[in-house]
């Protein structure tokens, strides 16, 4: 296993856990639990997969994935539910999970001969878009595209940090990918602690 794979298998697991939360948190049985975690975990790396048009999809390649969320899912159906600020509690899976899966798409879309930018999109692609199909499922206006804390915008810069690193200095791939989640992950989390949002346009 290289160090990226390594890395994908990590947010596979944060962004696991962030779903199984969310979905108990919103009363969900087991099968909407196991089905929200799946989602989160797979559902940006699958329309990165389908746009690079890599085959077989990265999940069903690696088919312990689901087989991991699933385990996580039985687990934690035996813990009891969680109350009050669960919203706190989320942050780190959620800014985790975001940051992992931000570099993993876009250091597999440079392996695909993308261009810089084309990598940058696909690893917000990547990162943002399970939560996408995951808050449409919870019923809720997905943060992507109200105003939220910064969510996309710190997946794009973290992109861009790991991005121009791995191009312009002599840093090994694990420096230049862990510059790039922690930029992630520390962005993600001083929007959520802040409030930093984009302005809204009237």
């Amino acid at each position: 296993m290289n160090f990226l794979q390594g890395i994908e298998l990590m947010a596979v697991i944060a962004n696991g856990v962030f779903g199984i939360m969310l979905a108990r948190s919103k009363r969900m049985d087991f099968a909407g639990v196991f089905s929200v975690a799946l989602i989160l975990a797979f559902g940006g790396g699958t329309l990165r997969d389908l746009f690079l048009d890599r085959t077989p999809l990265f999940w069903i390649e690696k088919a312990h994935y689901p087989v991991i969320i699933f385990v996580i899912a039985i687990v934690t159906s035996f813990f009891p539910r969680l109350h009050g600020g669960l919203g706190r509690l989320l942050y780190l899976p959620d800014a985790l999970g975001l940051g992992l899966f931000s570099i993993v798409g876009a250091g597999y879309a440079l392996e695909a001969g993308t261009t810089l930018f084309i990598a940058a999109l696909l690893g917000v692609v990547t990162g943002t878009f399970g939560g996408v199909i995951a808050d449409v499922i919870c019923n809720e206006v997905p943060s992507l595209f109200r105003s939220a804390p910064l969510y996309a915008t710190c997946s794009f810069a973290g992109c861009w940090v790991f991005l121009l690193l791995d191009r312009y200095t002599r840093l090994g791939e694990p420096v230049v990918l862990t510059a790039g989640v922690v930029t992630v992950v520390t962005l993600r989390l001083v929007a959520l602690r802040w409030n930093w949002r984009l302005p809204e346009h009237e």
